[in-house]
């Protein structure tokens, strides 16, 4: 097995935790959002990078 070259991953999965805690912090603040809560959660914590991404997107509603 090829050495992991850490340079490339790490700002990625820095990137990645950053949207999914934002994301998350977001989802727990929102009084109503496009569909149930529980399952926004379960998209942004399982579906990687894109889940956060889609909840941005999709699962907010205008203020």
């Amino acid at each position: 097995m090829e050495e992991i070259n850490w340079a490339l991953i790490a700002p990625l999965l820095v990137i990645q935790a950053i949207l999914m805690i934002v994301a998350l912090v977001d989802l727990v603040k929102a009084r109503d959002t496009n569909g149930p809560k529980w399952l926004w959660l379960i998209i942004i914590l399982f579906v990687t990078t894109i889940g956060p991404i889609i909840y941005f997107i999709f699962g907010r509603r205008n203020r």
